[in-house]
């Protein structure tokens, strides 16, 4: 048998698994970072939807109002920190005095933080997994505007979490009913009746309304009768 001679794609590989190594030191800073600057915030609830919105847009100044009614019952607003419903969520906190988080990311053709973002809680980061924690942590609900895939994966990954009990059962809300039931009659449809890839009590996981009104006294009812007024993260790292 021939002896294997190192080539030039294995010398890449041997740099590309010490390129590795120290991106691990580079996760562990984005982690250590975001949990100094957010475990002070308070309770909040973390805002998804799409950075595609435009001012003129419904949606979004139905994302302003309910981040309004979340200011006046004392909960912050965590978005990821872009324009659209993003900007909207972080308008309707910081506006009416609440805490307005925004989890930056860079990306190819967006996105520059809005000006509605605490200047203390603006965090950009090069992670969309570390991101996720950040959202998912320090969030005591989640509020869901019409986008696209990001918004789908985030309200999808949040699910999954309550779903599997890896975290503690939180609100989760869609505004936007014209948007929204569709998706919820083929998940019924499809995943539940044709496939059972999921049980009934999964359909009970989120609510769908167009009134922002809505959107805050099922949050504050859950907190209110399921956890006895109890605000805590979702969970210990």
């Amino acid at each position: 048998m021939s002896e294997i001679k190192p080539t030039r794609t294995m010398r890449q590989w041997t740099r590309i698994k010490g390129e590795n190594s120290w991106t691990l030191f580079k996760v562990l800073a984005e982690f250590v970072e975001g949990f100094d600057r957010l475990n002070e915030i308070g309770p909040c609830v973390s805002i998804f939807g799409s950075a595609r919105t435009q001012p003129d847009n419904l949606y979004y100044d139905l994302a302003v109002e309910v981040s309004r009614l979340l200011t006046e019952e004392g909960f912050g607003v965590i978005t990821g920190g872009g324009p659209g419903i993003m900007e909207a969520g972080n308008k309707g906190a910081s506006l009416y005095g609440g805490v307005s988080v925004g989890l930056n990311i860079d990306l190819p053709f967006e996105q520059s933080h809005n000006p509605y973002i605490d200047y203390d809680k603006n965090l950009k980061h090069r992670f969309f997994f570390v991101r996720k924690v950040m959202f998912v942590k320090y969030a005591q609900a989640f509020v869901v505007l019409p986008g696209g895939f990001g918004t789908l994966d985030e309200m999808f990954e949040v699910l999954t979490l309550i779903q599997t009990k890896k975290i503690t059962r939180v609100p989760v809300v869609c505004v936007g009913t014209k948007y929204w039931s569709g998706l919820k009659e083929w998940i019924k449809d499809a995943m539940l009746t044709q496939s059972s890839n999921i049980n009934p009590d999964d359909l009970k996981l989120f609510d769908i309304t167009d009134d922002p009104a809505e959107v805050v006294k099922i949050i504050t009812e859950f907190y209110a009768t399921e956890r006895q007024g109890q605000l805590s993260p979702n969970y210990e790292l």
